[in-house]
């Protein structure tokens, strides 16, 4: 069985990689739904065998994810929501607040709309105002670019 590591030790690319299974994934959000999830509930929703199973929670728990408890021949895991919690805390704190484009100095000036005028007659809604009766208008597009 493996011990978990605590949860400050818990490396942010290991819960990465761990979360960047599909079956992993299933398995954390199954456990997310309740307080311990028996081993045997793994292998009734899960389309893999019971060696892959322990492979994958044998991953959750090297990453800090889960702990798993065993009692007689059975398994069961509970997902460490303190680990989640420090990890979005750290994904938060590379980004804590958006900041308006204005603030960051990088805009010197306001954009300003380019116009052009257009007058194909080979274009789709040209061919419906033809067939409208307005053909020699001309249309407006305005163009922003910042």
């Amino acid at each position: 069985m493996v011990t978990p590591p605590p949860a400050g030790a818990v490396s942010a690319t290991e819960v990465f990689k761990a979360l960047g299974d599909p079956i992993r994934w299933s398995i954390v959000q199954q456990m997310a739904a309740v307080d311990e999830l028996a081993c045997s509930t793994l292998e009734e929703t899960l389309p893999i065998s019971k060696p892959s199973i322990s492979y994958h929670t044998k991953i959750l728990s090297q990453a800090g994810l889960i702990s798993t408890r065993k009692q007689g021949r059975n398994f069961f895991y509970t997902l460490r929501r303190d680990v989640l919690r420090g990890l979005i805390d750290d994904v938060w704190a590379l980004a804590p607040e958006p900041r308006p484009v204005a603030d960051s100095g990088r805009l010197e000036h306001k954009p300003t709309p380019i116009r052009r005028r257009r007058s194909s007659t080979t274009t789709a809604p040209a061919r419906l105002r033809q067939a409208a009766g307005d053909e020699g208008r001309e249309s407006e597009v305005t163009l922003l670019t910042w």
